[in-house]
């Protein structure tokens, strides 16, 4: 099973920086036997290759000047072992920095899905969920990448660089020296180059995010695309987007294209120099034949080394970004957490009460208007609320913060007496079943999406809450019954059919206080019928909220509330407030009796 990270970035380091490579190398660090199996196997490889000059060495001072074919098949041998032990190797190399790419990335993702969990809804409203699902794949890969093959073989061309150097002292120290010297003249220019790219590097995936995340908008809003005939304008602002992003990208390429160039240029011509060098002192006697050999080789090898670092920079720096971005993602903290001695809520014979005293309450997304004002309410356990009013009065909002999914401004709400701030959120909507007006079905089977209110049930359990929410005809009809795919938001299902699907979950999770948020809202009259009796059996026994859409569904509430601009209006019963002749009247005057009414006010 993955294990969570607990690393964390340098809050100090910028997104893309190396530093943040550092949480990278403490995920790699969990997993201790394939890191030993990895460096081992790398340094085995680095050091065949290192030992093939040597190999050489060999064949041409004592294969050649022996002059004895058994002589030089004996050198050739031992240089065929060589290439075999650094094949072997660099497969094992290949194989197990790839399984630890694999392995990181797969906990990074799960550690990055289970803290976005933890985030309340605010956080989504300031962070588009699809920008997130491309930090999650597109970074993600990057970070495999990183780990699968970049690390190793920058690792790789450093032993073999630094091993290659100390060989080459043991060999000509004069002509080492000279390739020490021009060390900081082919270092230099590639720094500087790439702070450059680093800058490149990161914008580049921002524009990859923007592209993942306009797609998903798109692709998530086809239907009204076409239906307004938007095609041609969404592909082209998407093309748009598209070209924004290549050519960042094409900054990116050439730049690190001129790395590659000058980096190349100058170490190979470093090379060429010295070489140049060696050549005069074989010629006056000062090396052998074989030493010149293996030192042109080792040079090589060298050369290419340090070379192939200055493209592993540019991926490094590229994947610092991306571990930036993921980063910034696990750093951010839950605005709401249940406290550090949270209190328990006591259990109430006939049901769950609720007080709402003095609620004041504005969105994070909207602080220039109030949501709720000196809100005060107090439901009685076991009874059945119904909230309306005009659009906008705050009806949801009340929802949205008896499940704490925001902080108060200012007051208080309490469940049995306890505040919502003073309790553990597990327990508080462990106490709660959300029947929501736009239902939500998983791209799963009918079995998890209906046992989504309680996963341990049976599937008895599912077909008595699914026969008590008027679902289980067409769930009997269904090709493989409980086990049928119900498509991306349950596509295979009309409005109603999913809407009776969120009554069942809601039955199955059995909480004492049941939330209703338009629930029959949008439906045909024969499926709001259906909804209707489901929805009357659910409310029985439990303390109720009904937010009413139509007003014919609240009647038998034992009090409304009538709400208006966050306050209450009014409160009552059905005939009390009808005889009030309010804004309540008013509103029941258009819905039930369909008779205009010259001053109604809009419809919840």
């Amino acid at each position: 099973m993955a294990r969570k990270p607990d690393a964390r970035l340098d809050p100090d380091a910028p997104r893309g920086s190396l530093g943040n490579l550092r949480w990278i190398l403490t995920l790699l660090r969990r997993y201790p036997a394939k890191l030993a199996a990895a460096s081992v196997s790398l340094i085995l490889a680095s050091a065949a290759t290192l030992a093939i000059p040597s190999g050489f060495r060999l064949v041409i001072d004592k294969g050649f000047a022996a002059g004895s074919a058994h002589d030089i098949g004996r050198w050739f041998e031992y240089l065929l072992l060589i290439v075999l032990v650094m094949a072997l190797a660099s497969a094992a190399r290949f194989y197990f920095f790839s399984i630890l790419g694999e392995r990181v990335v797969a906990d990074i993702r799960v550690a990055v899905q289970r803290h976005l969990l933890r985030q309340p809804p605010a956080f989504f409203e300031e962070n588009r969920p699809s920008e997130i699902a491309a930090r999650m794949t597109a970074d993600a890969a990057v970070i495999e990448l990183i780990v699968g093959s970049t690390i190793s073989v920058a690792l790789r061309n450093m032993v073999t660089g630094l091993g290659g150097m100390i060989y080459l002292f043991t060999i000509a120290p004069k002509l080492t020296a000279y390739l020490l010297i021009g060390i900081p003249v082919v270092v230099l220019p590639i720094l500087t180059m790439g702070r450059r790219l680093r800058r490149l590097s990161r914008d580049s995936q921002d524009g990859v995010a923007s592209v993942g995340s306009m797609t998903a908008e798109i692709l998530g809003a086809m239907r009204i695309v076409q239906a307004f005939g938007q095609e041609e304008r969404e592909a082209d602002r998407f093309g748009a987007q598209v070209a924004r992003t290549l050519g960042i990208a094409r900054k990116r390429i050439r730049m690190r294209a001129l790395i590659t160039a000058v980096a190349f240029f100058l170490i190979f011509g470093s090379i060429v120099a010295v070489m140049w060098q060696g050549a005069l002192d074989v010629a006056a006697g000062r090396m052998t034949g074989g030493s010149i050999a293996a030192f042109v080789i080792t040079g090589g090898l060298v050369a290419g080394a340090f070379g192939s670092l200055s493209e592993s920079w540019g991926d490094l720096l590229r994947g610092a970004g991306a571990a930036g971005r993921l980063g910034e993602l696990l750093a951010t903290e839950p605005a709401l957490a249940t406290p550090a001695s949270a209190r328990a809520i006591p259990s109430n014979e006939g049901g769950v009460r609720i007080r709402f005293d003095h609620v004041r309450f504005r969105y994070p997304t909207r602080p220039d208007r109030l949501a709720l004002e000196d809100f005060t309410l107090d439901v009685q356990p076991g009874e059945t609320l119904a909230l309306v009013g005009p659009s906008g009065a705050g009806k949801s909002t009340v929802l949205q913060l008896l499940l704490r999914f925001y902080d108060l401004e200012s007051g208080t709400i309490s469940l049995n007496g306890v505040p919502l701030t003073e309790a553990a959120l597990s327990d508080l909507r462990g106490l709660m079943a959300l029947v929501p007006q736009e239902t939500i079905i998983f791209a799963a089977s009918a079995r998890d999406n209906l046992r989504y209110g309680r996963w341990d049930a049976t599937d008895d359990e599912i077909w008595q809450a699914a026969r008590a929410a008027n679902a289980e005809e067409f769930l009997r009809e269904l090709p493989q019954g409980l086990d049928t795919y119900l498509g991306e938001n349950g596509a295979r299902l009309s409005g109603g059919q999913r809407q009776r699907i969120a009554i069942a979950r809601a039955m199955l999770r059995n909480a004492p206080v049941l939330l209703l948020d338009e629930a029959t809202s949008a439906l045909d009259s024969r499926s709001e019928h259906l909804v209707q009796q489901a929805i009357e059996r659910l409310m029985q026994g439990r303390t109720t909220i009904v937010i009413a859409h139509r007003l014919s569904t609240v009647r038998s509430a034992d009090r409304i509330v009538v709400m208006d601009q966050g306050r209450i209006a009014e409160l009552g019963s059905h005939d009390a407030l009808m005889q009030q002749g309010g804004l309540y009247a008013r509103l029941a005057s258009v819905q039930l009796t369909d008779s205009p009414a010259p001053d109604a006010a809009p419809a919840a």
